[in-house]
């Protein structure tokens, strides 16, 4: 049985209400929470919709990224967008080859972290994993920004609230995440089919119109200024490589898909690699065949929608859709990040409760850390998209380079049949990724990439840190094959207090937590702090014709201090060797306005026992009827 399946589930339920599998009698069929089994987990089509939107979105402005460079030889070097296209979309092969072997290898999800993991050493993988983690978080800001943008180029009335715009957005797709990766599926279905029908349609009415329709924008003065170099098309090929992002994201949540999880994942990264192959070699046959340069006021994509529809309402659709797309395609990272991080949480390398999940079947804090860290990056760049694109695609290339190379070792390591042609391939992969890696650090360092050169390091170092503090908490409780058994418990050595104040000393108070303490075990002292125990007496006699089967301790407090004699005197019982349990009654007032009436010495009294002691706080709360 494949680790994750909710199925053992289901049969340990059966077996426990039958009372064992040979009882005779049929299991009665067990009613499962919502997000049991699996009804949430995702089909191909709806890993399609959840998880590939930001690498489909990305044909909205790939291409463009690869015309704003050339043009900067002249209008004619523009022309070289198709073959470049097609050397990308030969490395869009290659990662898609990859990816579906990383997929079968690894059905725990993962990708480039797992991969290095297994065949690279535990370092290179915590590079693998700061570099998809940096990446994820720019997806999101990157597409909620450009939505945005787009948005405002339709409604001029919200250019000066983009920023804004991309919260909401923000919240809407975090809210949606958080109700469940396969409800968010659904909900995307409709945007990502009209997004992929209508480039699918820019392409096919654009190449069978022969001409264009129309032309939209205005004409900007172009000045060859660079030669057309071999560096000039290496700059174009690292730039238009960004359509290229959101392609591990299959791999890395391949949990997420329902069984059997890796012939539905390598479907649904067979489908991606296809429609978004297709889409890019078409988009840039329109830009070569009707030498289409970038003009004033609107994006390349939208000069291909005006030829292929016109100036009329599908115009204006379109180009909606394609915001709307571009603001979903955020949608991805919240499918592989918290994926990514309860791994993470997992290894010891990321808190724990990342490692969480609902009964929904989503890893909740991962989604909200995604959304968190996201609102922070927008703000800082007031989501301003420039500002984010020479960050974009980074880290995800050094993750496609870890990868295809932790592969290639595997591939070498394993030799299963056929290995060397797929060492090959991943090898050629590697090289490639390696090299546009290199150029867009290069190109675009000056412009911002230095951040992630800074960003990447210092995930590296927090991953050290959690991963020595757990190892640390480990020792400390004896965990690990090579730690010694601990001691057997002494029931002798427990001692249970329960502070009571010469006031509610014999009362129902004092009944109850002293019960409370009883069944803890051991043995139970009541704790009074007096500053004049002499005075104690007749608190003593009726103590002892209560008989509660407990001693009572007095405790000297001057100056009126409670909390620490309490404190004090457990330290010293802890100092011989006891174990400590406080059990601490309160009054729980009616109503929260009767609070203040109240001391809240016994809250004062347990903050200090947690913070200076090692005893085992108890808080009992007495409440007053209303």
């Amino acid at each position: 049985m494949r680790r994750g399946d909710p199925s053992h589930l289901r049969a340990d339920r059966a077996v426990a209400t039958t009372g064992g599998p040979l009882s005779g009698r049929r299991a009665p069929k067990i009613q499962l929470r919502h997000g049991e089994g699996d009804k949430h987990h995702l089909t191909s089509l709806q890993g399609l919709v959840a998880l590939s939107l930001d690498a489909l979105s990305s044909v909205a402005y790939g291409p463009e990224a690869i015309a704003l460079v050339l043009v900067a030889a002249g209008s004619a070097a523009v022309g070289h967008t198709l073959p470049i296209t097609l050397a990308i979309t030969a490395l869009l092969i290659l990662l898609v080859i990859s990816y579906r072997q990383v997929i079968a290898a690894y059905p725990d999800g993962g990708g480039s972290y797992a991969v290095a993991k297994q065949s690279l050493g535990p370092k290179v993988s915590l590079l693998a994993a700061a570099a998809l983690i940096v990446d994820y978080v720019l997806t999101v800001a990157v597409s909620l920004a450009a939505g945005a943008a787009s948005l405002a180029s339709a409604f001029p009335a919200l250019g000066p609230h983009l920023l804004g715009t991309c919260l909401v957005g923000l919240a809407v797709l975090t809210a949606l995440n958080l109700y469940g990766i396969a409800d968010s599926a659904r909900v995307l279905a409709l945007p990502t089919l009209l997004f992929i029908v209508s480039i699918a349609g820019i392409v096919v009415v654009g190449l069978a119109r022969g001409h264009p329709a129309a032309v939209v924008g205005t004409a900007m003065p172009l000045l060859g200024y660079e030669a057309l170099s071999v560096l000039l098309i290496l700059k174009a090929f690292s730039s238009g490589c960004s359509a290229l992002t959101g392609v591990e994201a299959i791999a890395n949540g391949v949990p997420m898909f329902r069984e059997p999880r890796v012939r539905r994942a390598q479907r649904t990264e067979l489908m991606l690699g296809v429609l978004l192959g297709a889409m890019l070699v078409g988009i840039a046959l329109l830009i070569r065949r009707d030498d289409v340069i970038p003009r004033g006021d609107v994006t390349i994509l939208a000069q291909l929608t005006a030829g292929a529809y016109g100036t009329g309402w599908l115009y204006y659709a379109v180009n909606l859709i394609v915001t709307f797309a571009l603001g979903l395609a955020a949608n991805t990272s919240f499918g592989g990040l918290p994926v990514l991080m309860s791994l993470l949480a997992k290894d010891h390398r990321l808190p724990h409760l990342f490692a969480l999940r609902s009964e929904r079947a989503v890893h909740r804090y991962g989604v909200v850390a995604v959304a968190v860290l996201a609102a922070m990056l927008l703000i800082a760049v007031d989501a301003q998209t420039h500002r984010l694109i020479p960050l974009f695609a980074i880290g995800v290339f050094t993750g496609f380079t870890i990868a295809q190379t932790g592969l290639v070792r595997h591939w070498v390591r394993l030799r299963p049949p056929g290995w060397a042609g797929k060492a090959l391939l991943n090898g050629v992969g590697a090289v490639a990724t390696t090299v546009a890696t290199l150029v867009l650090l290069t190109t675009k360092f000056t412009e911002g990439a230095w951040v992630i050169l800074i960003a990447i390091p210092l995930l590296i170092l927090l991953f050290h840190w959690v991963e020595g503090y757990y190892a640390k908490v480990g020792g400390a409780l004896g965990l690990g094959r090579r730690q010694p058994t601990p001691r057997s418990p002494d029931p002798a050595a427990r001692l249970v207090i329960v502070p009571l104040s010469p006031a509610t000393a014999i009362s129902a108070l004092s009944e109850r937590a002293i019960s409370a303490a009883l069944a803890i075990g051991g043995e139970v002292v009541a704790v009074i702090v007096s500053d004049a125990p002499d005075e104690l007496d007749g608190l003593r006699a009726e103590w002892d014709r209560w008989t509660p089967e407990v001693r009572l301790k007095v405790l000297d407090g001057p100056s009126h201090t409670v909390v620490r004699p309490i404190v004090e005197y457990v330290r010293r019982q802890e100092a011989d060797g006891r174990w400590i349990a406080a059990v601490i009654p309160g009054i729980q007032p009616p109503h929260p306005r009767y609070r203040l009436l109240h001391t809240q010495r016994d809250l004062l009294l347990a903050a200090a026992l947690r913070d200076h002691t090692d005893a085992v706080v108890c808080f009992l709360p007495f409440r007053i009827p209303g």
